[in-house]
């Protein structure tokens, strides 16, 4: 729930105040580590880290750097803002793999973690840019709400926005390894959820997020993050249910069809929609099917159709006319219908 930006000019000349901050000395227990994978970053890594000289938080922080492999000036950028932020009252730890090869994000985020010791973790991308207020808007949420990852305002849950306690990060269980292609955030947040955790929005801008093409974002495929997200549906929601329909009898909607395992697609009662088209064909044949004859699955009217659904319509798409279509149902959200968009 990060908000979306392009990359910001470099640190001008003008100097913004840092607020006093308690210092994290001998004795005295860290309250937030802020949580920063690099690799290859020096692009970004100046505005990433001026932005923690800058958080407005008066408790004690400190930064967490783990250096994965590079090759770039990122050593050097990390030395130089040690100094300034230890001469502010902000402790950095930094460690590093000195090795040929990074060994992935998920890598950098579990050794940044474990060498940090702040009662709450902050996440923070060597690519993005924190809001001021970042730290201890976030703080401030976590006291009360122990069992939460906190993200920013947004359409989704993005990974350099969360926030969470010490003590629900390592019930979790730790970010996967498995490096280059595997999306360890989204794994992380579906173990999160599997453990009874919720997801908490601070509804203010906290963050500028940089998408680039170097990203490591672009590294995971979309048809990985989609087996993900189906696994998990039919894990979650699919494996109570005996029967659904699945709102949407177009691309998408036939995607996620093809998409089920073979006990799931048996589930699948029926697609409907508001396309006359669609619904005057009347069904959807199956046609990569082994089966004899091929599976044709009925397309109707979603006010005939018949509840529970997964719906694969975007929300904020059609000017509000699937919203009030929903609406005039009555359903649920969580027992009557899953959004799956």
């Amino acid at each position: 729930m990060a908000e979306a930006g392009r990359a910001v000019g470099s640190p001008g000349a003008a100097r913004r105040p840092v607020p006093p901050r308690a210092p994290a000395g001998r004795g005295r227990a860290v309250q937030v580590s802020v949580i920063v994978p690099v690799h290859n970053s020096e692009c970004w890594l100046d505005e990433c880290l001026k932005s923690v000289w800058e958080q407005d938080f008066k408790e004690t922080m400190e930064l967490s750097i783990f250096n994965d492999a590079s090759k770039d000036g990122s050593a050097e950028i990390i030395e130089k803002w040690k100094i300034k932020l230890e001469d502010a009252g902000v402790p950095v730890i930094i460690g590093s793999n000195d090795s040929s090869q990074p060994r992935g994000v998920g890598f950098a985020k579990n050794q940044a973690v474990i060498q940090s010791s702040g009662a709450y973790l902050c996440f923070l991308d060597s690519d993005d840019v924190m809001m001021p207020q970042r730290v201890r808007l976030q703080h401030e949420a976590a006291i009360q709400h122990p069992n939460s990852v906190f993200t920013s305002h947004g359409p989704t849950v993005i990974m350099p926005t969360w926030f969470c306690s010490r003590e629900w990060f390592f019930h979790v269980g730790k970010f996967d390894e498995g490096g280059k292609g595997v999306p360890e955030d989204l794994l992380f947040f579906y173990k999160h959820i599997q453990k009874g955790g919720e997801v908490f929005r601070v509804n203010h801008c906290l963050l500028l997020y940089r998408y680039h093409p170097q990203a490591a974002t672009h590294s995971v495929l979309e048809g990985t993050i989609w087996n993900h997200r189906v696994r998990f549906l039919e894990d979650r929601v699919l494996s109570s249910w005996t029967s659904f329909t699945v709102w949407n009898a177009g691309k998408q909607g036939k995607k996620l069809y093809r998409s089920l395992s073979p006990a799931n697609r048996k589930k699948v009662a029926a697609f409907c929609d508001v396309d006359e088209k669609k619904i005057t064909k009347g069904f959807y044949t199956y046609e990569e099917s082994e089966e004899r004859p091929k599976p044709k699955i009925p397309i109707c009217h979603f006010r005939d159709a018949t509840p529970p659904f997964i719906i694969c319509v975007k929300l904020d798409l059609t000017g509000g006319a699937f919203e009030t279509n929903l609406n005039t149902l009555n359903l649920k959200e969580g027992m009557d219908y899953y959004h799956f968009n």
